[in-house]
Formats: structure tokens, sequence, C-alpha cells
């Protein structure tokens, strides 16, 4: 299943590039990350708060990166709570350049297993959401 939202933001692409390309300034503009620990080429953990008020990690790996035009990253599954909903969950931001400003589009990917196969509508609606509150997030740090 994927999922994408898009907004024209009124920067350039390196830019946007300079936060989205860094996992450090995740906490800048990702929902609910608290802060990113273990940051290497390959990948980074970002430790985040769920809407109950506990403590999640995700690890996550770097799957394509082309500067300053996309970045791909894959959360990490096998052996975590999120392993029961998900076989896959990809996150993408694609940057085309339009007049003065710049469009980012942010990319969800999902493959679901086990009940959540049954309610994809209800994940596609979170997914818009969380994509939606990104590009806000986004937004504010570099505009």
């Amino acid at each position: 299943m994927r999922t994408t939202r898009s907004r024209v933001l009124a920067t350039t692409r390196e830019r946007i590039w300079d936060v989205v390309g860094d996992p450090y300034h995740e906490p800048r503009w990702w929902p609910r990350v608290q802060r990113v620990e273990g940051v290497s080429k390959r990948g980074w953990t970002s430790v985040m708060t769920s809407p109950r008020g506990n403590t999640v990690r995700a690890d996550w790996t770097l799957e394509d990166s082309h500067q300053p035009e996309r970045r791909t990253w894959t959360q990490e599954l096998a052996g975590t709570p999120f392993e029961r909903m998900l076989k896959r969950n990809a996150y993408g931001v694609e940057l085309e350049r339009v007049g003065d400003g710049t469009r980012v589009t942010l990319v969800a990917e999902q493959e679901l297993r086990g009940s959540a196969r049954f309610a994809p509508w209800m994940v596609r609606r979170a997914m818009r959401r969380n994509l939606d509150m990104a590009l806000d997030g986004l937004a504010e740090a570099v505009e």
C-alpha cells in the first residue's frame, strides 16, 4: 500500500535536503520523534513517544539516497512489535524544483500482515495524517 502527500515549500531543494538528508534533524520535523541515536551511513534509530506516552524505538536502514532529489529508508521489523502488523514499512522524500520553490512529496509504503490486512483504509488514513504532520514540521524547519 502506497500513500503520498505533497506540498510546495518556498525554499530550495538544497535547504530542504539539509534537513531531510540528516537523521539528526528528524526530531525537528518527523511526528513524535524525540531524538535519534546510532546514526551511521547505513541507518539510525529513532526514539519516539507513542500517543500513550510510551517510548518506542524504531531502527531504520537507508535504502536509497540521491542528493538533493530523493531519499528512502526502511524500518527493520524483525523481532519488534511492529512485525505483527507489517511485512514492510518504508518512507521516502522526493524533491522537485517548481518555480521559486520545491515540491516535497512524502511517500509511505507498507505491506500489511495479520489483522491489519483487513483494515487498510485505517492504515492509509493514519499514514496521511502522519505525512501531513511531517510536511507541517518540515515547512516549519525550513521556511
